[in-house]
């Protein structure tokens, strides 16, 4: 089975669509925004179905996954990369991004791909650019965290922002208890005031993901060794 199989298997059998996630996104993609800025560019990575970087104000919007259906959910102002993250991101050259997002992708790389990976998203973000991560926390998700067949990488929110610290970024903000663990029984629409009170409020039912924001800063090391 060729990486495009099986990403086309997965999708059917465990990230089919639902109407009702878009309105989830577009309450998360508004509680991130002052953190990116709306005359920046912005690079989503395993954008998928584009739920999140569809709804994030830019200038420019970048989405990369190796989902061939991508570019059917991406809105007429999203520029589309097919590729496989596992090699890292020689797709992009030089670029430089104010903002890269990041949701349940590190999760499912191989231990071994996930440091590169994410040296080459320090290195293609702009000086103060942020990343921007949401996935499981092991922590609070440790009994489902395998229910998804391709998590490969188990993080915490104390493991993953020390990751990112050893990359030199600097942690901005850590929510331990983010997000539901899945959206996957998402079956209705729920009303966006009560997910800004979810996100808002400190009393989080069935919260297994988590949110960690980190940044570049001015003047980095790695940028002389680049």
């Amino acid at each position: 089975m060729t990486k495009h199989t099986y990403c086309q298997a997965y999708h059917a059998a465990h990230l089919t669509a639902h109407p009702a996630r878009a309105g989830v996104w577009k309450v998360i993609s508004a509680f991130v925004s002052p953190y990116i800025p709306a005359d920046g560019h912005v690079l989503e990575l395993g954008a998928g179905y584009c739920y999140w970087i569809n709804y994030t104000r830019a200038a420019r919007k970048v989405a990369i996954d190796l989902w061939e259906r991508t570019p059917e959910f991406a809105a007429p102002d999203v520029e589309v990369l097919l590729h496989d993250l596992s090699t890292g991101l020689a797709c992009l050259g030089d670029q430089r991004f104010d903002a890269i997002l990041a949701s349940n992708v590190l999760e499912h790389l191989e231990p071994k791909d996930v440091m590169p990976l994410v040296a080459e998203i320090h290195r293609h973000l702009r000086p103060r650019g942020r990343l921007i991560v949401i996935q499981p926390n092991f922590y609070h998700a440790y009994r489902h965290y395998f229910d998804d067949y391709t998590h490969r990488s188990i993080f915490s929110h104390v493991s993953l922002a020390n990751l990112l610290r050893a990359q030199g970024f600097h942690i901005e903000k850590v929510m331990p208890r983010f997000l539901p663990y899945s959206m996957r029984g998402l079956s209705v629409a729920v009303p966006a005031w009560l997910i800004r009170l979810y996100l808002a409020s400190p009393f989080k039912p069935f919260a297994g993901q988590m949110l960690i924001v980190a940044q570049k800063p001015d003047s980095s090391p790695r940028e002389h060794h680049v």
